[in-house]
């Protein structure tokens, strides 16, 4: 019995090891099955992403290459118009030149016909010598009188025909040299108005600034310029950029913003389009106060709405460097004091003068003249015939009917006429005071000079002794010939020489 309970024990310890050796077996087996699987998995992604970043990789390429074809493209572009810029300044220089060829040709021709004529002259006047010289037996009063009297004749027919052709010439001619004049005159003054009256100045903390208002890739000055309307110069003028556009209405706009901007901080697309409609809403609010204000001042009553609006709108609008809305408050004082001084209707005066510019603040964005565009908006407003007529020939364009748009019309030239009513810049208007002085005191003679009458006379004080009476009269004729050719000036200045002799004695 004992020994077949150590047989069964041995038997079950073998039985057992077997088991669990099969077991283990079992495991390893299925383990490195698994390692397998995970192995042939690892691999399929590793191929997987290897083909990915390969794709990857071929895109990115590709970007890199199509961006760099369009900044080739683009430079190529900017290239040709740099070509094409030149060519035509290359051309232009070519017609200059040639042009200069022409005028020295006919000056070369001209000079030769002088020439000529100082030839012939010389020749006629040794023929008559050697005439004289044969008829000695004439006395020498006689033979002056002879010579002259032919030479008269023998150049009077040469002048004659030298007159008749500079006649034709200039008649030929005219046409061209009064638009070349008209032409230099409005190069002359042009300038300063347009830089005066079409640009506005925004001053910045730091030059910083300007490349946050340009933003990335111009997206920021792109959108500003888009919604206001106007141009943004941001060049190396230190600290400040420049608003450049000709409709005041929308450079007030764009200069508030531009203002709110930089002070904000915050300045990109959304924020640049957010603060333009708020300026826009201030500005419109402001174009209301500022009629209803100078209605009020003016003590006009029953105005409508859309005068009023209009009427704000000439706050921001010039005429020859002269503030429109100031200018036509003056009209309706002066308007109304002529009419109270003569009896006439002193109120309908200055309503009329009020608003008889009222065109300008539609005429560039109407057709035709800023008188018949205002009597058309004064018509549809309501207002009477006396008004409506009063505008319309506030400048003659009509026969004024009522004797209060004569008025009108008188007002309107004093308010335009009077000194300083029209600006210049204050450094441009001392200067040339002190540039017609300087003219004047390098001439010989001259002892002292006065520039008047807000540089429109400059009065000169020559000295009797060195200067007499015909020396003053060609002194003033230089004087007005160096003025003309070295200051631009607007309308003309009168020179006036005075030579003062005083003799003074005492009876005793």
């Amino acid at each position: 019995m004992y020994y077949i309970f150590v047989i069964n024990i041995i038997v079950g310890f073998g039985l057992g090891y077997l088991l669990t050796r099969f077991i283990i077996k079992s495991k390893v087996t299925a383990a490195e099955t698994n390692a397998k699987n995970i192995l042939k998995h690892a691999e399929r992604e590793s191929e997987s992403l290897k083909k990915e970043i390969v794709f990857q990789a071929k895109e990115d390429a590709y970007k890199i290459r199509r961006d760099a074809e369009n900044d080739i493209k683009s430079k190529r572009y900017e290239i040709q118009k740099n070509e094409d810029r030149l060519v035509k300044k290359s051309n232009s220089l070519v017609a200059k030149m040639e042009n200069l060829e022409k005028k020295e040709r006919a000056l070369n021709y001209r000079d030769q016909e002088i020439e000529k004529s100082l030839k012939k002259i010389n020749q006629l006047q040794q023929d008559k010598k050697n005439e004289l010289i044969k008829i000695s037996n004439m006395s020498q009063e006689e033979a002056k009188k002879e010579l002259m009297d032919n030479l008269e004749k023998e150049l009077a027919h040469e002048t004659g025909k030298m007159i008749k052709e500079i006649e034709e010439r200039a008649k030929s001619e005219a046409d061209k040299k009064s638009r070349n004049i008209l032409s230099l005159a409005i190069q002359r003054f042009a300038s300063d108005h347009t830089v005066e009256s079409t640009t506005s100045f925004v001053p910045l903390p730091s030059d910083d600034m300007k490349g946050r208002i340009i933003g990335r890739e111009g997206r920021n000055i792109r959108t500003f310029e888009m919604l206001t309307g106007v141009d943004l110069i941001v060049d190396d003028t230190p600290e400040a950029v420049i608003i450049s556009g000709f409709d005041p209405i929308r450079r007030e706009i764009a200069r508030l913003s531009l203002e709110k901007l930089i002070t904000d901080g915050r300045i990109q697309p959304a924020r640049i389009e957010e603060v333009i409609e708020k300026s826009k809403a201030i500005i419109e609010n402001n174009i209301k106060e500022i009629g209803e204000q100078i209605v009020f001042d003016t003590n006009i009553k029953n105005v409508s709405p859309k005068i009023i609006n209009l009427l704000g709108k000439l706050k921001y609008r010039t005429s020859y460097g002269q503030n429109v809305l100031q200018h036509s408050k003056e009209v309706s004082y002066l308007a109304g004091i002529m009419a109270s001084e003569i009896g006439a209707n002193a109120q309908l005066a200055k309503r009329a003068g009020l608003l008889h510019d009222i065109g300008k603040a539609i005429d560039h964005e109407v057709e035709g003249t800023h008188a018949a565009i205002g009597a058309e908006i004064a018509r549809k407003n309501g207002e009477s015939f006396e008004v409506i007529n009063a505008i319309a020939a506030h400048h003659a364009d009509v026969e004024p009917k009522t004797i209060e748009a004569v008025l009108i019309q008188s007002a309107d030239a004093i308010s335009a006429s009077r000194p300083g009513a029209r600006r210049e810049m204050l450094e441009t208007y001392i200067k040339r005071l002190e540039n017609l002085e300087e003219i004047a005191n390098s001439f010989e003679g001259v002892d002292k000079s006065y520039a008047i009458q807000a540089g429109r006379e400059i009065r000169i004080i020559v000295n009797p002794e060195e200067i007499d009476d015909y020396m003053a009269e060609k002194i003033s004729r230089d004087i007005s010939l160096k003025v003309e050719k070295n200051i631009d000036y607007p309308g003309q200045i009168k020179v006036m020489v005075i030579r003062e002799t005083r003799s003074v004695e005492y009876a005793k």
